[in-house]
């Protein structure tokens, strides 16, 4: 247990969060909408400190990141707990935790100095904070990343993006990589299967790319959810007026957790939505939770097969310096 970063005390010992942007006003005792942070006698405290219940080399490819150091592992870290309640999550294991046992906390505690040191032993270059909402346990990942760095490992937030601003400036100051979840590019899906808002969520991808932060996105298909070309349309454009070279993740919906009778997306429903992606101007777009298809870099200037995939094993790697062998056009990410 450790004091909480980004709270101010109120009236009649109650604290407000301003983590991310429920910015929720907790009581004596009582605790945030993630779970995992509680107000003690007046004062904020994370509850999941080093708590991990997970702790593994993963492809860096899995979280999914394309354009980040292609090839290479990264050390997964997690705790319980999560400020959204997603209905299709396929992780409300840990996610919802704290919330459906009763207020549980578990976790084998490591320090960050040791969560170090095991991400050098597993050869990974980089840190993945990930399985749930990183921001939830942020400062722990923030102490996690300062030493990283020191080691020369890069740090990355698989996140669902709703963070509050001033935690993003802070964020930036020691992530390399993020992958934002879109999950949808309308309102009311955000409020009935997350619990949430999307604008935020926008406000933050085009945040993380200002400051500097590489940026990826991902958006799971739910077939009759989020599928309709007209919002893949509005999602896409937005992505691309930020940056047309931003990867676009687009995943196939499996039946999962409150949702198992939502029906299964399909490679058509995927096949679909990149179709809607090339017409916004996207440059990068990958399918994901199908083997085969769409997982291939290709150079925007000539074509080239840049850089082949296989599910998570990189087939072929031609990039040099992040450029194209073929033409030498500069492919954006982060390569090194």
């Amino acid at each position: 247990m450790q004091e909480a970063l980004f709270y101010e005390k109120e009236s009649k010992s109650r604290v407000r969060c301003h983590l991310c942007w429920h910015q929720c006003l907790i009581a004596p005792g009582k605790r945030g909408r993630c779970g995992v942070r509680e107000n003690r006698d007046g004062s904020l405290v994370s509850l999941v400190y080093g708590q991990l219940v997970a702790g593994g080399a993963d492809p860096v490819e899995k979280k999914p990141l394309y354009h980040f150091l292609p090839g290479t592992q990264s050390y997964s870290i997690s705790t319980v707990g999560c400020n959204f309640t997603c209905l299709h999550c396929q992780n409300h294991q840990l996610s919802q935790y704290p919330i459906e046992r009763g207020g549980g906390i578990i976790g084998r505690v490591q320090t960050p100095a040791e969560v170090v040191a095991s991400a050098g032993r597993h050869h990974c270059e980089s840190i993945s904070y990930t399985y749930v909402e990183p921001t939830i346990f942020y400062e722990f990942t923030r102490d996690c990343a300062e030493l990283a760095h020191q080691k020369t490992i890069k740090n990355i937030y698989v996140s669902n993006g709703y963070m509050s601003s001033d935690a993003v400036k802070e964020m930036a100051t020691f992530l390399d990589g993020v992958n934002i979840d879109i999950k949808a590019m309308n309102d009311h899906f955000y409020k009935e299967v997350c619990n949430a808002r999307l604008q935020p969520v926008l406000d933050n991808v085009r945040f993380f790319y200002e400051l500097g932060v590489w940026v990826e996105i991902t958006t799971l298909i739910i077939p009759g959810l989020n599928d309709r070309k007209e919002e893949l349309r509005q999602l896409a454009t937005f992505i691309v007026e930020i940056d047309p070279e931003i990867p676009w993740h687009i995943s196939a919906f499996r039946p999962m957790y409150k949702m198992m009778d939502c029906p299964p997306a399909t490679i058509n429903h995927l096949a679909s939505a990149l179709q809607v992606g090339k017409e916004a101007g996207l440059h990068h777009i990958y399918m994901g939770n199908v083997v085969g298809a769409g997982e291939t870099t290709y150079c925007p200037g000539c074509g080239e097969a840049v850089v082949e995939r296989r599910g998570y094993t990189i087939q072929n790697n031609q990039l040099y310096d992040g450029r194209c062998p073929k033409c030498n056009t500069r492919i954006a990410g982060c390569w090194s």
